[in-house]
């Protein structure tokens, strides 16, 4: 198959040439009985996702590996991290396997499976960290994302024993004591709200607390969905100490913030910017931003976080956490950082894909588009305008905050190891 008139990164209009999942030739002209024509769209290697929530097994009426996998190729992602807090939770290697083998099943995406940290993200005991390892779904990184593993100790010894197989340890930084009834950010909107503030020094104490051990013990550690300038900071100083510390910022962490939860469309109160940690303030945003294009930040992850109508579409204190993600990660980020002026579209790629590939030790992904790699290529129209309609997509949930907003960007297609499962924005 060739596929025609595409700029590699934004670079020159070339073909690609692709044959046995790989690809086999690059350059102008070239021809062959199976073309698609990419109409000048931008190549990026296949976006990898450290973060997602497919749901099952447990919570199959907010998301499946199906639809899920399906809405990451909307997405122009070619790999997902499926995080561990389904039901039952996936503390085990049968549980792990059993989500591994549902992702090879639907082959949207590949799907790999994100270990708890502890049974049951309870807390109290070390979960089947090595045979999780050792299963046939090979997990490299291990989360209890949702809950804090606030125990000092054992985080130290899950970081301990994570180095004998070059794991990794993604911390949801929450100090619980700190957040207890916590609604949304601390600061001016919730003292206005009446709501119970969620302070920036949860998140802060706990990742600096994190990097300290991380360094004691060397091992590696990954702070998810980093959403304070505090936080920044502190990731800024363990990094200038050499320390393994990798942390990655959502879209909408990058986009929105705390004002609207006052000041939405339908007005105040509105759970569909209800989430996990809160919406932060400007100067946050402003400092995330900076921060992802510096390398402070090292990359971004959806936390697709899907919920069912009834889970969000009630009063403020009682709805769910969480927003739908995968299918407008890469339209935010134009908006965020390349509209901006502060990622070029080789940087876009490096954070959305080389180095998530990287953190999660995924060989596969995340690797140049250059004769040889895999041929795992998301095509992209930076030049589309598109309204956000989330009754298209193809995730079965629609909690997205972008509802109605006009985006820059569209996936024209996206190819998983030489075969399309998007084309011209549909699913194959």
């Amino acid at each position: 198959m060739i596929i025609k008139n595409v700029r590699i990164l934004g670079g020159d209009l070339v073909d690609i040439r692709v044959a046995d999942g790989e690809i086999a030739e690059i350059g102008p002209g070239l021809e062959g009985p199976e073309t698609v024509d990419g109409g000048g769209a931008i190549a990026l290697p296949g976006l990898v996702d450290l973060h997602t929530h497919l749901r099952e097994p447990g919570r199959e009426d907010a998301e499946t590996v199906q639809t899920g996998t399906q809405s990451a190729a909307r997405g122009g992602y070619t790999a997902v991290h499926a995080m561990a807090n389904t039901s039952p939770v996936a503390d085990t290697a049968g549980v792990v396997e059993q989500v591994w083998r549902l992702g090879r099943e639907f082959a949207h995406c590949d799907v790999h499976p994100v270990g708890a940290v502890t049974v049951g993200l309870e807390g109290k005991h070390l979960a089947e960290l090595g045979a999780m390892a050792d299963s046939a779904a090979r997990v490299r990184v291990f989360s209890d994302d949702g809950k804090c593993v606030d125990d000092a100790v054992l985080m130290r010894r899950a970081l301990e024993y994570v180095k004998a197989f070059d794991g990794v340890i993604a911390q949801h930084a929450q100090e619980p004591r700190l957040t207890a009834g916590a609604q949304m950010n601390e600061g001016v909107v919730s003292g206005r709200l009446g709501l119970t503030g969620w302070p920036a020094v949860a998140e802060e104490a706990i990742i600096a607390r994190d990097c300290l051990l991380a360094a004691h013990v060397g091992s590696r550690l990954h702070i998810c969905h980093v959403s304070t300038a505090g936080s920044v900071e502190i990731i800024r100083w363990a990094k200038s100490k050499g320390w393994n510390v990798t942390c990655e910022v959502t879209p909408h962490h990058l986009l929105l913030t705390d004002d609207l939860v006052e000041e939405s469309p339908v007005g105040a109160y509105n759970p569909i910017y209800k989430v996990n940690p809160p919406l932060r303030t400007r100067a946050d945003v402003e400092a995330l931003r900076a921060a992802l294009a510096d390398g402070t930040i090292d990359i971004v992850a959806t936390d697709h976080a899907p919920h069912p109508v009834e889970d969000k579409e009630t009063e403020w204190s009682a709805a769910a956490m969480g927003m739908v993600g995968l299918e407008t990660a890469l339209s935010v980020v134009q908006e965020a950082m390349v509209e901006t002026g502060l990622l070029d579209w080789a940087g876009v790629a490096q954070r959305m894909s080389v180095v998530p590939a990287r953190i999660g030790r995924l060989g596969g992904q995340g690797q140049p588009l250059e004769v040889g790699a895999p041929a795992n290529i998301t095509l992209y129209d930076p030049s589309a305008r598109t309204e956000v309609d989330p009754s298209a997509f193809a995730s079965k949930s629609r909690n997205t905050p972008y509802e109605g907003m006009t985006l820059p960007g569209r996936v024209v297609a996206t190819f998983l190891r030489g075969r399309a499962t998007v084309l011209e924005g549909k699913l194959v």
